[in-house]
């Protein structure tokens, strides 16, 4: 269950929010919880995370060092010891023109660095109205994976977001998350073997919230959530967690 803070909380509103989950999210081995927040606060939340909690970054440059005003690069994220890290998330694609082969540059850079990354893929309503869905799933999942190894494969989350329900408070039925989210796990099956497909992570993410949390969790393609607005109340978070823990065990 990763949450997504976008740009949210200032230093003080996030160490509120980790003083408040600490003690009470599930056992690091039944769910991994996540918390994505903005670069200038990853510190501070990994200092903090406890046994339970792990802490990733929403986005990262491909390269290790360089002229790139601005920009985080992996290096920096593994140094102040975050673990996870979100790539290609449709707003990255969207207001920052970032590519599926910029997405495959940092996924694969994120690999050698041992950052775990959650790649994200998923439609716009033009495009599932007009039955392309799976067309660009394909395609992105494609060009995401593109030459990353059997070994590394699997080290690899991908998060189906479908674009029409992020944010908007629109969400996918269960149904329509499950269909995608297998039809992933059967690509990566024919881009790889049952092996891989059986072992990735797909999580669904658009508008997940602690009323629909239970009801996709229970899905068989749907191995989690990467949640936006909802992960930024504490309490909305452990029950997202707890919800998930319920369903799956």
């Amino acid at each position: 269950m990763a949450g997504n803070w976008k740009m949210n909380k200032t230093r003080d509103e996030a160490l509120q929010f980790i003083y408040a989950v600490a003690d009470n999210l599930p056992s690091i081995d039944k769910l991994d919880s996540i918390v994505c927040a903005p670069a200038i606060v990853l510190r501070d939340l990994v200092k903090r995370q406890g046994a339970n909690l792990r802490i990733g970054a929403q986005n990262m440059n491909e390269n290790d060092s360089g002229a790139y005003t601005g920009e985080i690069s992996p290096l920096m994220l593994t140094s102040t010891n975050v673990t996870y890290v979100i790539i290609g998330h449709s707003e990255r694609r969207q207001y920052y023109n970032e590519t599926d082969v910029k997405v495959n540059e940092k996924t694969i850079k994120a690999l050698s660095v041992g950052l775990t990354p959650i790649v994200c893929v998923g439609e716009t309503l033009e495009e599932r109205e007009t039955n392309k869905t799976f067309d660009v799933l394909e395609s992105q999942v494609k060009k995401a994976l593109a030459n990353i190894d059997s070994n590394d494969v699997t080290k690899v989350i991908i998060a189906y977001e479908p674009i029409w329900a992020i944010g908007t408070g629109k969400t996918a039925t269960s149904d329509q998350a499950d269909e995608a989210c297998g039809f992933i796990r059967g690509l990566v099956q024919k881009l790889y073997s049952l092996n891989e497909a059986s072992k990735i992570r797909v999580l669904y993410g658009g508008s997940v919230n602690v009323k629909n949390v239970k009801e996709l969790m229970a899905k068989p393609n749907i191995d989690g959530g990467l949640v936006g607005g909802a992960s930024l109340k504490a309490e909305d978070f452990i029950t997202l967690c707890n919800d998930a823990v319920a369903v799956k065990y």
